[in-house]
């Protein structure tokens, strides 16, 4: 028989691999529900790109609008001629991604208020009354709200958007100077994909909210 001191570890142990396990588990199905949620604004992102690839002619060699992984998309397109092109395809998801999340928010906004589910009031938050609604359209205003805030978070060029177009910029400057009126777009692009790892991209598709309350005359703040 063992030791009652070992016994005693042993058993420390293995409840210690039980609660790491369990923790494990639950950050894996964590990550999961986060990827699934964040999984329009990929797509729309990724879609940005390819079709800007499209209407610009640039042959496109591999497209994925989402899987699990890292990165979550991405579209894999033959080195453009011109530097404007890699400049389009470059900023392509903010525009698209800021007008379909807009829109989306837009419609949000414009039925939880025609319903009655949100109402402003003088305080610092308005007031919320699920039930002035019915359940479908209290669905499908939840639908509106994901898919608007989704979208409007990958909005911010990404990483390996901003190291791209740099990289277009350091090796075409010197043939076309013009490139240089370029630089401080350039610039912007790589400040705001960093500013990602502060959660401005967050921050910006809540700006949208707002501002898609201001626009229906229901102002939230």
């Amino acid at each position: 028989m063992l030791p009652e001191p070992l016994l005693s570890a042993l058993l420390l142990v293995f409840i210690t691999a039980i609660i790491a396990a369990a923790i494990a588990g639950l950050g894996t199905v964590l990550w999961i529900v986060l990827q699934l949620a964040a999984a329009p604004g990929v797509v729309v992102h990724e879609f940005a790109h390819a079709i800007a690839c499209r209407l610009i002619g640039v042959r496109i060699h591999e497209v994925v609008y989402f899987r699990f992984g890292e990165p979550a998309g991405y579209v894999r397109h033959e080195q453009p001629e011109r530097y404007h092109n890699a400049f389009v395809i470059g900023v392509a998801p903010f525009l698209v991604n800021t007008v379909v999340a807009f829109g989306a928010l837009l419609a949000f906004a414009d039925l939880v208020t025609t319903t009655g589910i949100v109402t402003p009031s003088n305080g610092v938050f308005p007031a919320v009354d699920p039930g002035a609604a019915s359940r479908e359209l209290l669905v499908g205003a939840v639908a509106l709200a994901w898919l608007g805030l989704a979208i409007g978070v990958h909005a911010f060029p990404s990483t390996g958007d901003a190291n791209a177009l740099w990289a277009q910029t350091r090796t075409r400057w010197r043939r076309s100077p013009l490139v240089l009126l370029g630089i401080p777009f350039v610039l912007v692009v790589y400040v705001v994909s960093l500013l990602s790892w502060l959660w401005a991209d967050v921050l910006y598709a809540i700006g949208l909210l707002l501002l898609a309350f201001a626009v229906v005359g229901s102002p939230l703040v």
